[in-house]
């Protein structure tokens, strides 16, 4: 489908070494984009990497997005090169249970960090690369389930997601006028690292097995399958294509059915 070729188009996508993010780059990649994709380190040479550089036009950049000056830094080699932003995504962000009852000494600043981590640093990627987007820039921020409800024990993960949300709202609503639309997507449970660390989690505070809560997180989905990585990929690729040019400050919600509302 011809609103899907990416051709001639520049994505940069963060957190791109793995997981969500790695699927994502090589959906644009697949349908022709040029990449320009930011970890905190650069890769290892997976298989999974190596096909993605042979088959796409691909630069790395090993950036903290947490810090404004590595993030000012980014943006300017960027603009050095020429670069125009036609889609940005917004994925890279950490998971790690935040519990009330953590009497580690350094809980809250492990909490600020999170927030830090999944929040603020799409504010300062975002405003560090404006300059750089052209008329019809696509944003999309990666949010979760988890940014529209309540889960024990998560408490800096859920509200960094409600953020994101947020901040989707009202970037979309400051951006329109430029012509840029910005949306998000909220994943239900993907079989990323990430997500199976938390699973894991979850089972231990309860006392289970990791895959006896797996199999009731399961059930109470419309369709009982854990989603992979590819699967959540192509809602990227539709919002930032001309088929979603009058969506914008929409959180789309892609979890196999388990939240409904």
């Amino acid at each position: 489908m011809a609103a899907l070729d990416f051709s001639g188009k520049t994505v940069l996508v963060t957190g791109a070494s793995g997981g969500i993010g790695l699927a994502i780059a090589q959906a644009f990649g697949a349908h022709g984009a040029t990449l320009e994709l930011v970890d905190r380190v650069l890769p290892m040479q997976s298989s999974e990497t190596r096909r993605l550089t042979a088959a796409s036009a691909v630069t790395w950049h090993a950036a903290d997005l947490g810090d404004a000056s590595a993030v000012e830094a980014l943006a300017q080699a960027l603009q050095q090169r020429g670069v125009s932003v036609d889609v940005l995504v917004n994925n890279a962000g950490a998971e790690y249970p935040t519990p009330l009852d953590d009497e580690d000494p350094l809980a809250a600043s492990r909490w600020s960090a999170l927030l830090h981590n999944n929040v603020t640093s799409m504010y300062l990627l975002t405003r560090a690369v404006l300059p750089l987007m052209v008329q019809d820039t696509a944003v999309i921020n990666q949010s979760s389930i988890w940014g529209k409800t309540g889960v024990a024990h998560f408490s800096a993960y859920v509200a960094s997601k409600h953020a994101v949300i947020g901040l989707t709202r009202a970037f979309a609503a400051e951006l329109a006028p430029r012509g840029i639309r910005v949306n998000t997507v909220c994943p239900g449970w993907v079989r990323t690292a990430a997500a199976m660390r938390s699973l894991h989690a979850m089972a231990a505070r309860r006392g289970m097995e990791a895959s006896a809560l797996q199999a009731e997180i399961l059930n109470g989905q419309a369709i009982a399958t854990l989603l992979e990585p590819e699967d959540i990929a192509g809602t990227f690729l539709f919002l930032a294509s001309s088929l979603a040019k009058g969506i914008t400050g929409q959180s789309i919600v892609v979890d196999n059915g388990e939240f409904m509302n």
